[in-house]
Formats: C-alpha cells, sequence, structure tokens
C-alpha cells in the first residue's frame, strides 16, 4: 500500500513543480504601459498628461576653424641642443588650435635633422631655409634677420592672392623660449599689434609695457628704456591683416643697432598709442626667456667611436 502511494506522488510531482512554476512568473510580469496617442491630434490639457520637457541644448562653441590662424615664424640654427629645443617647442605648439609653425633654418640647405624632425612632429609646418652672411655673424650683430625676413616673405606670397578678410596673427616664437598656452588665447585676439611682459630678459625678472587706462604709456625695462618700443621679441603679435597691408616692413640690417631690431620693425607699422595689451594689462608673465644651459661635451671624442650613430 506505501509503494502504490509513493509511486503515485512521483507522478504527480513533476506537474505540481510545472503549475508552481507558471504561477509565480506570471504573478511577476509587470503591466505594459498603456500607449501615447500619435501625433498631431488635441495637444490640450485633456488629452492625457503633461509633455515632456524639451532637452536643453548645450551652449554654442566657436568651432576651430573660424579661430584666427596663428602663424609661429621660428628661426633655428645647429647646435647640441637644436633638436631638444625644436622638440620642447612642438610640444607646447601640439596643444594650440589652428597654429601654422614657419621654421627657419640658419643653412644653405634644408638639414637632415631638421626635416627628419619636422617630418615627425606631427603640426602643419613650413620648413625654410637662408643662410646668414658671413659678415653679419660677428657678435654683437644682431641675429636671425634673414630668417624672421625669410618667413615673412613666405606668409605675404602664400596670402597675396586670396582674398580678404584673412584672420591670422603672427609672433615670432625664438627656440629657445617657454611658452604659456594662455599666451595663445590671449594673442588670437590681436586686432593690430598686441603686447604683453616677457619674463628672464635684459637682466631682470621681467620687462613689461607700463599700461595706463588701458594704453600703453612707457616701458619697464632693464635696457635703454628710451627705444622707440622697449620690448623683447617674445613680447608682441601682429594681425595678418596688418603684416599684409605692410609689405616693406621687414627687419633691417643697414643701421640696424644691436637690440633695436623690434624697435626697427614696429616703426613700420604701427605707433605705442595703437598698442593693444594683454595678459591683464600687462600684469602677467607668459613667455619666459629660458636660454638652455650651454652644454658640456669637454668629454665626448673627437672621432665617433660607438658602435651606431645616434641623433642628438
Amino acid at each position: 500500500m506505501k509503494s502504490l502511494l509513493f509511486s503515485r506522488f512521483l507522478l504527480l510531482l513533476p506537474w505540481v513543480l510545472i503549475v508552481i512554476i507558471v504561477l509565480d512568473i506570471d504573478s511577476s510580469r509587470a503591466p505594459l504601459p498603456a500607449l501615447a496617442p500619435r501625433g498631431g491630434g488635441g495637444g490640450g490639457s485633456g488629452s492625457g498628461g503633461a509633455r515632456p520637457a524639451a532637452a536643453r541644448a548645450p551652449a554654442p562653441r566657436r568651432p576651430e576653424a573660424a579661430l584666427p590662424t596663428i602663424y609661429a615664424i621660428t628661426p633655428t640654427y645647429s647646435r647640441p641642443v637644436q633638436k631638444a629645443e625644436l622638440t620642447r617647442l612642438a610640444n607646447t605648439f601640439r596643444q594650440v588650435a589652428r597654429l601654422h609653425w614657419i621654421l627657419v633654418e640658419d643653412a644653405a640647405a634644408r638639414s637632415d635633422l631638421v626635416s627628419r624632425f619636422v617630418a615627425g612632429a606631427g603640426l602643419p609646418c613650413t620648413h625654410l631655409h637662408v643662410p646668414t652672411p658671413r659678415r653679419y655673424k660677428r657678435p654683437g650683430l644682431p641675429r636671425a634677420t634673414e630668417q624672421r625676413n625669410a618667413g615673412l616673405a613666405w606668409l605675404r606670397q602664400r596670402h597675396q592672392h586670396l582674398p580678404p578678410p584673412q584672420p591670422g596673427v603672427l609672433f615670432f616664437a625664438d627656440d629657445d623660449n617657454t611658452y604659456s598656452l594662455e599666451l595663445f588665447q590671449e594673442m588670437r585676439t590681436t586686432r593690430k599689434v598686441s603686447v604683453w611682459p616677457v619674463g628672464l630678459v635684459g637682466g631682470r625678472r621681467y620687462e613689461r609695457p607700463v599700461v595706463e587706462n588701458g594704453k600703453v604709456v612707457g616701458w619697464y625695462t632693464g635696457w635703454r628704456a628710451d627705444r622707440p618700443f622697449a620690448i623683447d621679441m617674445a613680447g608682441f603679435a601682429v594681425s595678418l591683416q596688418v603684416i599684409l597691408s605692410h609689405p616693406k616692413a621687414v627687419f633691417k640690417r643697414r643701421g640696424s643697432q644691436p637690440g633695436m631690431q623690434e624697435s626697427d620693425f614696429l616703426k613700420q607699422i604701427t605707433t605705442v598709442e595703437e598698442l593693444e595689451p594683454k595678459a591683464n594689462n600687462c600684469t602677467k608673465v607668459l613667455v619666459w626667456h629660458t636660454r638652455t644651459e650651454k652644454v658640456n661635451l669637454a668629454n665626448e671624442p673627437k672621432y665617433h667611436l660607438d658602435t651606431v650613430s645616434i641623433e642628438v
């Protein structure tokens, strides 16, 4: 008798389990939401529920293509620290939107080192070369004159057949300087000629234009404050339109005295009264004249002794 009851229990057990599982599934199902009426009919309050709020559009950002291009003219010459200097400068420029680098070698031909560097720099770059005549390489004479003029000539030739307006800003970026990224934001709004302080120059911690009521009225400098524009090469930027509208404005060799290149150039395109102070009315240093220490190669062998040739 017991075995008969046990066998019937085993036959019914699977069916009982199936029924329990089905009931559990049905009870766990959530009711389907009511379908909202389609499109256009009846937008009043009696149509059943408030409309969802429209998503707020993000604040419009100025597209990168609308930014004026910054053209940076950099004279460079062969020396042990050349590649190191250019690498540091390229690492800064790579973070600046809409920047075109005009790199000008002081050489009769493009060097392999700089050519390879430019190819791998990952920057819009124009690689030029022009040698400085030997008679101008004496100590005390202005440097990089021919290279800066070559950059200006390329810029004018590139834009001479393009219709205005051509928004852009030019500045002279020597390869031994250090630049804050904030400086590029400041100079990009240059209308004609903008100016700012420069650190570690002129035998002082900094030099700067003195500003009163938004206008440049003098110069805080450690050397020849009587210069028309007592400013370092790293301390100003010029609108592209000004460069194009003054085609004869160049850096002069004849009659130019040491330390007067900036003044000789700026006199051709602007006046002190027209200068535009940047960097919080010329009270912030955003560029430093950090000249690299002369390297000690006293132990470098006269002839190459290593089994491999390494570019430094």
